[in-house]
């Protein structure tokens, strides 16, 4: 299987609604490393690492979000991986 880097960055009502602690359980569910990351404009930006079938399933759990988030839009990029992350994790500031 090839291994792929996912970008993903998620607009709609995705910040205080879980939706990093969402994502984080998910990737690690699926062997995935990388982050999730609120951003100042109200978006949240994931990067993943992986194999692409099981980028694949995250990029779908994205698009859904957990109970409490309204997803309207997911900007995605494809790349190769830097491996450069060890774990899946939330990262703050």
């Amino acid at each position: 299987m090839a291994q792929k880097r996912l970008s993903a960055q998620i607009h709609g009502r995705v910040q205080g609604v879980y939706f990093r602690d969402f994502t984080r359980t998910r990737a690690r569910q699926l062997g995935l490393v990388g982050f999730a990351h609120n951003l100042s404009d109200g978006t949240v930006e994931v990067v993943a690492e992986g194999e692409r079938e099981h980028l694949e399933k995250l990029l779908s759990a994205l698009r859904s979000g957990p109970p409490s988030s309204a997803v309207e839009k997911v900007n995605v990029e494809w790349g190769e991986t830097r491996g450069e992350f060890t774990a899946f994790e939330i990262r703050y500031g």
